[in-house]
């Protein structure tokens, strides 16, 4: 008889066999006694049972030592989650008969006896969650029938031992935490049956070997936070199919990311790496594949990519509008509680995750919960523990490696950082979902603050609140990171597989400094605006006097969402367009942040390119490339190519003239002249296809013709003969120029350069220095 060790429920079981002495005598067979909270010790008396075969006795409340006295025919010990101490004895391994010994979620110590390497026909051996120290002996290598090997959760230490190669039958291995000098990475080629490697935090200095491709059937490939070095091998494509989930988070990985990840729907954590090259929708937050930190200081390519050219940019802007304080309900709703507002994080992703809640704050999560892979990110108060003081208590996120939570656009200066713990998770009485010892550690700005926290034990008991405070927290670069890290202590499957790693209730940063909430008054504020605005207007018109503007009219400049855009000139020649804040934007500084952000994280060919920012007071200029195309009307239609917009990977299997009819009603409702947008009725009737899609009569002075509308007004006698025209695309290069303001626009359709040479940030630092407006 074997039972699941997945198995929930309460199970009561006794098998005899009676078939001895023409069925006078009975002999036990299997003990099965399952989550019964049975206390006590093991009786030794269970020597005495000659034909007991299995032993189950999972999830109790018994205490004591291993008897010495358990025999062959035993084949099956199970004997995780109680409160078992002392060593492995080493009689255990004389039972040549064993084929598993489930030792999990103890208090074992000690070390490995080497007598158990005589278990030869062993298949399953279970040892997480234990104290257990010293290495893993040679004599394990003659273990070669194991299918199933766990060790992580220990403290065990020195490297990880070259026989597991001749595990060949092997299909779940995991060792985590391991204690010592650097490991090499082990050579696996043998092991092509793995479904389940986890080699984490186990100080592998290496490159990973391109022979883990081979493993076709592995679903779970976790090597975080080791020190590996070198490129993604390319063999790893050969997991595409299987691989649910790849965990690479904190190593030393460069070069750029396969194309076969920047596509999968699986969950992958490529966080905190030295990646290069481009990244495409590295700053999205609802993608599987977490690449927060994961591009090399040098890339300026990455949204998140250190955090470290937005802090700098947002440094040299004036601070007035950045945060000052964060109050988060870490997996709960919003609430409120001494007169401070908690937002709510009630986001259930986890498992490769990192989520910009808002522009005050953030979450990376790592890691799957093995035993229960779909176990929720967010803990509640099930045991309805009885709980007082605030409600933010009642929740909580957890992660089964790493959590971190990050304060953003934050003033610089001193801030006191308050965490909220509560255990919610086990129970406070004398069962074993009472035995959970969840052990963890935690960083600030990355300098450790709290080492093997146990949050039962500091708060006195489960159900018990505690604030962990430090008060001198500095903040230097505008971002505050908060690290929660499970480093493989405490218990991994009580009260059920999946309960263990950080866990924090709430978060609440305030400011060691005052903070000046009155400002200048309006008037104040208007008078040095209109003093700022009047001196800037002398200086463009000083600069266009002596030709620095190239003798353009500058009067009336291209106006959008952000502001005006000028042509400029560097010293060297290069042509450029300057993007100048309004005054009547509705944009600030943060907006100003972002645009900085995400047009330096975005390479594409259709993407203007950032080269770089310009702030002298109040004045915010934007450096981008210069591109003839003044217009994105202008740069799709002209050419025919507007079904270029659609996604790739939808091949053609869809239908042109729908899309079309989307693409160019797209350009009339988001022409930069509010005039010249259909009103609703119209988009209404356009896509019903009542009427055709057309753009309004566009009036301008005949004298002064305005390049940004001809397009539209192409798109509109196309529209009515339902034919794309392409007559004017000689006269637009062959009569116009783009000398003047162009078009307020964020993208464009036609790129000189499909790769930036130079980072972004070198241009800031360098070219911008000898920038003339001509």
């Amino acid at each position: 008889m074997t039972i699941s060790e997945d198995t929930n429920t309460i199970i009561s079981n006794i098998t005899c066999d009676c078939s001895f002495v023409d069925g006078t005598v009975c002999h036990v067979k299997t003990i099965v006694l399952k989550r019964l909270n049975l206390a006590g010790v093991l009786p030794e008396e269970f020597g005495n049972l000659t034909n007991l075969e299995e032993i189950d006795l999972s999830r109790n409340y018994i205490s004591g030592p291993i008897p010495t006295t358990f025999r062959a025919p035993l084949r099956r010990l199970s004997l995780q989650g109680n409160l078992l101490n002392g060593s492995i004895p080493k009689e255990l391994g004389d039972i040549t008969t064993l084929t598993e010994l489930s030792l999990e979620d103890n208090r074992l110590e000690g070390s490995l006896h080497q007598n158990v390497g005589s278990l030869n026909n062993l298949k399953r051996l279970l040892l997480s969650g234990n104290n257990f120290t010293g290495t893993i002996p040679e004599t394990f290598g003659n273990l070669k029938n194991l299918t199933d090997f766990r060790i992580d959760g220990s403290r065990i230490s020195g490297k990880i031992p070259s026989f597991i190669g001749n595990w060949t039958q092997l299909r779940r291995l995991r060792i985590s935490d391991l204690k010592g000098s650097s490991n090499f990475f082990p050579n696996l080629t043998d092991l092509t049956k793995l479904q389940r490697l986890v080699l984490r935090n186990c100080l592998i200095n290496d490159k990973m070997p391109d022979y883990i491709g081979n493993m076709k059937d592995l679903k779970t490939l976790d090597l975080s936070f080791n020190r590996l070095t070198g490129r993604i091998p390319e063999t790893f494509e050969n997991l595409n199919l299987n691989l649910n989930h790849l965990f690479l988070t904190n190593n030393s990985l460069t070069g750029k990311l396969p194309d076969w990840i920047e596509g999968t729907n699986q969950d992958f954590d490529l966080s905190y790496n030295n990646f290069t090259g481009p990244a495409n929708n590295v700053g999205c937050t609802n993608l599987p594949v977490n690449r927060v930190s994961s591009y090399s200081t040098s890339e300026s390519n990455s949204l998140y990519g250190r955090m470290a050219w937005m802090d700098v940019i947002f440094n040299i802007i004036t601070t007035t509008l950045a945060d000052h304080s964060l109050f988060i309900n870490c997996g709960g709703e919003e609430t409120k509680f001494d007169g401070n507002e908690y937002e709510e994080d009630r986001n259930p992703e986890g498992k490769s995750h990192f989520f910009s809640v808002s522009e005050k704050w953030a979450y990376s999560s790592t890691g799957v919960f093995f035993g229960d892979e779909r176990a929720q990110h967010i803990a509640t108060n099930k045991f309805s523990l009885n709980m007082t003081g605030p409600k933010y208590y009642q929740t909580a996120r957890l992660s089964p490696i790493s959590l971190r939570y990050y304060g953003l656009c934050l003033l610089n200066g001193s801030y006191k950082v308050q965490l909220h713990f509560a255990e919610i998770m086990f129970t406070d009485n004398e069962t074993f979902s009472s035995l959970g010892k969840r052990i963890f550690d935690v960083s600030i700005q990355g300098n450790m603050f709290l080492k093997d926290f146990n949050i039962a034990e500091v708060a006195g008991g489960v159900g018990k609140g505690i604030t962990k405070t430090h008060d001198n927290v500095l903040v230097n670069g505008s971002t505050l990171e908060i690290h929660l890290y499970w480093a493989g202590k405490g218990t991994v499957a009580i009260p059920e597989r999946g309960v263990y790693g950080p866990l924090i209730s709430a978060i609440t940063v305030t400011p060691n400094f005052k903070v000046d909430t009155g400002g200048l008054s309006t008037w104040t504020i208007v008078g040095i605006v209109a003093a700022s605005s009047a001196f800037l207007l002398l200086v463009l018109l000083a600069l266009r006097k002596m030709g620095y503007l190239g003798g353009k009219d500058l009067e009336n400049p291209g106006e959008g969402g952000f502001g005006p855009v000028y042509k400029g000139v560097l010293s060297d020649g290069s042509v450029i367009a300057v993007k100048q804040l309004s005054s009547r934007s509705k944009q600030g500084n943060r907006e100003f942040v972002n645009e900085i952000g995400m047009i330096s994280a975005l390479q594409h060919p259709n993407l203007v390119k950032l080269y770089g920012c310009c702030i002298e007071g109040n004045q915010l200029l934007l450096i981008y490339e210069y591109l003839e195309n003044n217009s994105l009307a202008r740069a799709l239609f002209e050419q025919g190519n507007l079904l270029e917009l659609v996604d790739p990977s939808f091949g053609s299997n869809y239908s042109k003239k729908e899309a079309m009819t989307m693409l160019e009603l797209a350009l009339l409702c988001t022409n930069p002249s509010p005039t010249l947008r259909p009103p609703m009725s119209s988009v209404v009737s356009m896509l019903e296809g009542d009427i055709p899609v057309q753009a309004p009569i566009i009036k301008r002075n005949s004298a002064d013709p305005d390049a940004r509308f001809k397009a539209f007004e192409l798109l509109s006698q196309d529209s009515q003969t339902q034919q794309v025209s392409s007559v004017s695309h000689d006269s637009h290069h062959k009569g116009q120029s783009m000398d003047g303001p162009w078009i307020d626009s964020s993208i464009s359709l036609h790129s000189k350069d499909d790769h930036l040479e130079e980072s972004s940030s070198r241009k800031l630092l360098q070219d911008l220095c000898d920038l003339n407006l001509e």
